[in-house]
This record gives C-alpha cells, sequence and structure tokens, in this order.
C-alpha cells in the first residue's frame, strides 16, 4: 500500500473510532429525566373532558 493510502486509512480508522467514542460518552452520561423537564407539572391539558 501506498503512503497515501496508508494516511487515508489511519485518518478515516480515528475518525469513526473518535465518533464512537464520542457517542457513547453522549449517551452515557445523559442527564436524569428530572433535570431535563422544561414544564411546570400542574398543567392541565383538559383532555379528560371530552
Amino acid at each position: 500500500m501506498t503512503l497515501a493510502g496508508w494516511i487515508f486509512m489511519l485518518t478515516s480508522v480515528t475518525c469513526v473510532t473518535g465518533l464512537v467514542v464520542w457517542c457513547f460518552y453522549r449517551v452515557l452520561t445523559r442527564p436524569s429525566n428530572a433535570e431535563r423537564m422544561h414544564a411546570p407539572l400542574d398543567i392541565d391539558p383538559q383532555d379528560r373532558e371530552a
């Protein structure tokens, strides 16, 4: 394999491995549901009256 082939292969493998590590980190360090709540709990959608 030529030098350009090795450089391209190593760059590709490094990028894919970095993306996988970043995705695993984002998924495994997600905040809990209580930290992601943006609406008050006392909202009444009024769909029980129908």
